[in-house]
């Protein structure tokens, strides 16, 4: 499939989007790293920012989980390395948060 042709105006206003939304998932992310919010509390958020956070960003923002220790959550609950939070299973949303709890 084709990507669509955009007229310039469309695309800075796409590209202002795209840069609303990283924005938006980052300060999510830094509100769990300051520890306002917990990993459970995020997984428990139903809008579109939380559910297009990687699994590995979300796990890596709380406080003493690096690459490392993410890589061997996200494989003991049988997550892919490039899932999203939105993506995730009942059980694998329950072993994510017992692993950390």
């Amino acid at each position: 499939m084709a990507l669509p042709t955009l007229t310039p105006e469309q695309r800075q206003a796409a590209l202002a989007k795209a840069a609303e939304a990283r924005a938006a998932r980052t300060a999510l992310l830094a509100k769990v790293k300051a520890g306002e919010l917990t990993f459970s509390q995020l997984l428990e958020r139903d809008d579109d920012i939380a559910k297009k956070i990687k699994v590995s960003q979300a796990l890596r923002a709380v406080k003493g989980v690096g690459p490392a220790k993410a890589t061997a959550l996200m494989e003991e609950a049988g997550v892919d390395e490039k899932r999203r939070l939105g993506g995730l299973g009942a059980q694998q949303r329950k072993k994510l948060v017992e692993a950390l709890g």
